[in-house]
This record gives structure tokens, C-alpha cells and sequence, in this order.
């Protein structure tokens, strides 16, 4: 071999060894900020965190880094965990008005083998518009009969639908049975010939929880006969979806509104010794009491609906929060699910706020977007928290997160840097800078 080609020849193996060698080096980072809101530990001014390798190692002041440590000075701005959105449509939805991109229902009564996270469209435009608000992470719930089947949580940012999921089979969703009475007369009905009376209506309640019981029944026994096995076993996906639910290994996440489904499936599951999430939760703060002896934790969605009965207070939804905390329960804020619950996610940070001005601790509305849904979803090993070992997954924002004046400046998702362009800023800039006319 001519000597000028061997010279090259090693130059090129000494690039790549060094290449190599940068690569396997961990990185490691350390932030400084004004305010660090761990949302465990509390509040740390003027302090810094360490990050290797997208986990975070330490915080607070003054910590030690060696000369190969990148610093990143964000100067003012406060740092949060990434906030979670639970019970959402993100990503399986698009347009209201047109059909084709709607995919949060599923056909049937009984479907615990659907996987919502499959459905996800990573492209969707109201996914970063949901990042721009500091949610770095959502449960993606599927909707339609009584078991919907598994939610997914995804991280808003990736290639993919693959790349997005943290878990698969976060929670299996249950959506209770209407429980409420139709006492008008059948004349003044639309189709008086749908009237059913008191008594056809609650038989046709009681029905469908039985239902309800039966199918659970039925799972326990495909459970039993799984584990035997035997030659003749056959797998069933329906009955593989209800599995991890059954075993406790996933919570039952059961969608409740009105005071007396939340009582009769706080009891059903006490009978059935599972652990759910109640989600939804209207009516929750009326039973706060019992649902904190009961260990359920809530997801409320309903922060800004109007009052159900002209016998509740005007601002009960606002006080909701607080008085559920008041009584020991461990409570998230979400959206209402659905096409137009998709696109209010990033108003979801704005809830807390209200439940903040109306008695629920700073500090407890803090961890209802973060630490209290990672707990519910069983990734607060990960996720939720600024704590040492766990994903380096923030935000840096120019205030306080709960005054609609703040803006987020920066996001990070795994230690990764994740862009907050979105639909709404592109457009911003569009029109920001449009030829003025010469008058």
C-alpha cells in the first residue's frame, strides 16, 4: 500500500477511536437559575442542577463541576418539572368539523384490548401548541362504550410513535353508567315514545352495572384458566387487555360526574378490592371525605363548567380543588376529553391557577400538574419531580407558572432540548412581519 493512502488510513481509525471515545463519555450539564420548584422538596433560590446523560444527579447551590461540565446560565428564569396532562385526546384528534381526522372513539361496549397510544398522530399541530405551555408529557385515553381499553402516555416530542410512548398500558379506562333519573312527562319529550319511567330507568341503570360486574367476572375466570393452561388454551385479546388491570399491576381509571356514580363505583371497587382513578370527578368534592378514606385519588376536569344544581354555590367548581385537598386527597387537573378538550390542554395550568386563588396550596397545585399525575400513572420513579435520579424533563419560564403573563422560554424532555415553535408562533412571525403599506 503507497504511504499516503496508510496515512490517511490512520487518520481515519484515530477519528473514529476519538469519535468513539466522545461518545461514550457521559455529558454532563449543569444549570443555573434563579428559582428551582422541585415539586417535592420545595423551593430553592438562586440554585443550580446537575445533569448526565438526561438524569438528573444533584441540586441546589454551589454544586461541583468539573472543567469538562457544560454550564448553561438561564439567568432569572424559574425552573419547573414538565407539566403532565392527564385524561387527554392529544394526538387523536385534529379538526372538529372534519371527520376523517377524529379517532378518540372506539366502536363497541366492551373493548379492554384497544391501545390508544397506537392511534397517536405525531405530527398533530396541537401537540406543540400543548408543549408551548410547558406540557411535556400526556395521557392519551380512548373513549367510546363502558371499557374503552388502555391509555398511553406519550412525551410531546420524538420520532414517532414509538420514540413519544413512555408506557403503553398506563390505566384501564371504565366509564361508569349515567345514574340520574328523567322525571319529565312523556309529553314533553321529543320522542314521547322513548319515555321510560322512574322505575324502567333504574332497572336499566342497575342492568348495566351488572353488566359491568359479569364482564369483570368473566376476566377473572380467563385469568384463572390462562394461568392452569392446558393444551387446548386459546388467547383471547379482549380478555389479554383486562389482564394487568385485574392482577393491580395497572389502575382502573373509571370516568364519573354526578355524585351517585362516583359512590356506586367508589363501592364497587371496595367490593372488588381494586385500586382505581377517579376521573372526571364533578361531583367529587361532595364525598372528599369519603374518597380520602378510601385512598381514590382524582383527576378534575371541571374547574370552569358551570354549577349542576341551582343549590350549589357559584363557584364551587373553582373551590373544588381546594376542598378535595383539604380533606387528604390527592388530586390532578386536566381537560375534559374529547376534540375540544385536545386543543384546550395547554389552558390546563390555568385551572390550577383558579383552584389556587380559591384555596388550594401553591404547592399542591404545582404537584397536581406534576408529581400527583406521575403517582396516579405509577412513573414517579421517572417523572413528575426535580429529585436526584430521575429524568432530566423541565422547563425554564420567566415567572411564575400560574400567571398567565409567564411565558416558557425553554423546555427540555430527557435532557434533550425540545423546540417550543409551534402553529401559533409561525404564524405569529407571519403576520408580525407582513409589508406594511405605503400610504
Amino acid at each position: 500500500m503507497p504511504k499516503g493512502q496508510t496515512v490517511n488510513k490512520l487518520i481515519l481509525i484515530l477519528f473514529a477511536a476519538s469519535t468513539l471515545q466522545a461518545q461514550e463519555q457521559p455529558q454532563t450539564v449543569l444549570y443555573k437559575a434563579a428559582v428551582i420548584h422541585t415539586a417535592d422538596k420545595g423551593t430553592i433560590e438562586n440554585a443550580q442542577m446537575l445533569v448526565t446523560d438526561g438524569i438528573i444527579q444533584a441540586i441546589g447551590q454551589n454544586l461541583r463541576a468539573t472543567r469538562q461540565t457544560k454550564v448553561v446560565d438561564l439567568g432569572k428564569l424559574h425552573l419547573y418539572p414538565g407539566l403532565i396532562a392527564a385524561t387527554t385526546s392529544l394526538g387523536l384528534t385534529e379538526i372538529n368539523a372534519v371527520r376523517a381526522t377524529q379517532d378518540t372513539t372506539e366502536v363497541g361496549e366492551f373493548t379492554p384490548d384497544v391501545e390508544a397510544w397506537v392511534s397517536v398522530n405525531p405530527d398533530s399541530e396541537l401537540i406543540p401548541v400543548a408543549r408551548a405551555n410547558g406540557f411535556t408529557h400526556a395521557l392519551v385515553a380512548p373513549m367510546g362504550g363502558s371499557i374503552t381499553g388502555s391509555s398511553g402516555l406519550i412525551k410531546l416530542a420524538g420520532w414517532g410513535v414509538e420514540d413519544m410512548t413512555v408506557k403503553t398500558h398506563a390505566a384501564l379506562h371504565l366509564w361508569w353508567p349515567v345514574m340520574t333519573l328523567n322525571t319529565r312527562p312523556k309529553e314533553t319529550l321529543r320522542d314521547p315514545d322513548k319515555h321510560k319511567s322512574p322505575k324502567e330507568q333504574i332497572r336499566s341503570r342497575d342492568k348495566k352495572i351488572k353488566t359491568i360486574d359479569d364482564f369483570f367476572n368473566e376476566a377473572q375466570a380467563y385469568a384463572r384458566a390462562r394461568k392452569a393452561g392446558g393444551a387446548g388454551f386459546r388467547k383471547v385479546p379482549a380478555w389479554e387487555g383486562m389482564l394487568s388491570a385485574l392482577s393491580g399491576k395497572q389502575p382502573i381509571m373509571v370516568h364519573a360526574n354526578e355524585i351517585r356514580q362516583i359512590k356506586t363505583a367508589v363501592a364497587w371497587a371496595k367490593q372488588r378490592k381494586f385500586k382505581i382513578v377517579l376521573a372526571a370527578s364533578r361531583d367529587a368534592w361532595q364525598i372528599a371525605d369519603l374518597l380520602a378514606k378510601e385512598k381514590v385519588p382524582v383527576i378534575f376536569d371541571n374547574v370552569f363548567t358551570l354549577p349542576q344544581r341551582d343549590t350549589d354555590p357559584h363557584d364551587i367548581h373553582f373551590r373544588a380543588a381546594g376542598i378535595l385537598h383539604k380533606a387528604g386527597v390527592k388530586i390532578a387537573h386536566s381537560e375534559a376529553m374529547g376534540s375540544w378538550g385536545a386543543s384546550r390542554v395547554r389552558n390546563i395550568v390555568y385551572a390550577a391557577a383558579k383552584s389556587i386563588a380559591h384555596g388550594l396550596p401553591r404547592e399542591a397545585a404545582l404537584r397536581s400538574l406534576t408529581l400527583h399525575p406521575a403517582q396516579m400513572l405509577n412513573v414517579a420513579d421517572r417523572l413528575g419531580s426535580l429529585t436526584p435520579k430521575k429524568e432530566a424533563t423541565f422547563i425554564a419560564v420567566d415567572g411564575d407558572i400560574f400567571d398567565i403573563r409567564t411565558n416558557v422560554k425553554h423546555m427540555w424532555i430527557d435532557g434533550k432540548k425540545v423546540s417550543l415553535q409551534s402553529r401559533h408562533t409561525r404564524l405569529y412571525e407571519k403576520y408580525k412581519n407582513r409589508p406594511k403599506l405605503i400610504k
